[in-house]
């Protein structure tokens, strides 16, 4: 039995509690997991050595969006909002191409601060939005997280390209892994007995199909109504591995 742990939301006002969570995992034996960091808030040269220091100790980095907060505006967007994502999922108010662009200046804000270049992509809140097969095979990136499992882009040389767009669409070879996903981000009754119910149904079918569990930790999940949850999910027998 699988398990791929990583830690949502790293920003300048997160760290402390990050760092508490990481303390936390170190504690229950978990190896260094994954943190996905939202290059898009006001990150000083101190915030940046600590998160230099934390990739030196050997945990992958990944990109999660870039303010990592958003107002909805369209239908969807809002319903969406009011059900899952609150305010955070800031793609859905975007088209293709600026989706496209978001995630490759998140990307580049990496090695412009001597920080390794991530090749995952996690969207806030999971939430890609509506971005074409074209533009998603322009991305640099090799993986792109979402709810029901991973995105893989694979490098594929073009057969023949005539046009611009031949080049693009043959660029990458697109494939879908589903993998099953526990969250724990519950801060209402509701949230919490949906989730408990989800994660134990995500459990069963990690270990039904031998497929590795996304075990997904916010900041706050240590002080939350599922913190009991967690601690139990962490101390079965899991095979850690990385996205990798």
């Amino acid at each position: 039995m699988q398990a791929i742990v990583s830690i949502h939301d790293l920003m300048p006002e997160t760290m402390e509690r990050v760092e508490r969570i990481l303390e936390y995992l170190k504690r229950k034996e978990v190896p260094p997991v994954t943190l996905l960091v939202v290059p898009g808030k006001p990150w000083t040269p101190a915030d940046i050595k600590r998160l230099q220091m934390l990739a030196d100790r050997g945990h992958p980095l990944a990109a999660h969006g870039w303010h990592h907060h958003t107002q909805p505006r369209k239908l969807y967007h809002r319903l969406h909002a009011a059900l899952i994502s609150r305010n955070v999922a800031e793609h859905l108010d975007l088209n293709s191409p600026a989706i496209l662009e978001l995630l490759e200046r998140s990307r580049a804000w990496f090695p412009r601060h001597d920080l390794p270049t991530p090749d995952l992509y996690v969207p806030p809140a999971w939430a890609l939005g509506f971005i074409s097969k074209n533009d998603l095979a322009q991305t640099t990136f090799s993986q792109i997280e979402v709810t029901r499992g991973l995105i893989k882009m694979e490098e594929r040389p073009p057969c023949r390209p005539e046009t611009a767009q031949a080049v693009r669409q043959n660029s990458k070879k697109i494939h879908f892994e589903k993998l099953p996903l526990a969250g724990f981000e519950a801060d209402t009754t509701l949230r919490a007995t949906f989730l408990k119910q989800w994660n134990r149904a995500q459990s069963k079918q990690a270990i039904r199909t031998n497929r590795s569990l996304r075990i997904s930790i916010h900041p706050d999940d240590l002080e939350l109504r599922l913190k009991a949850q967690l601690s139990a999910l962490l101390e079965h027998p899991w095979e850690y591995c990385g996205y990798d």
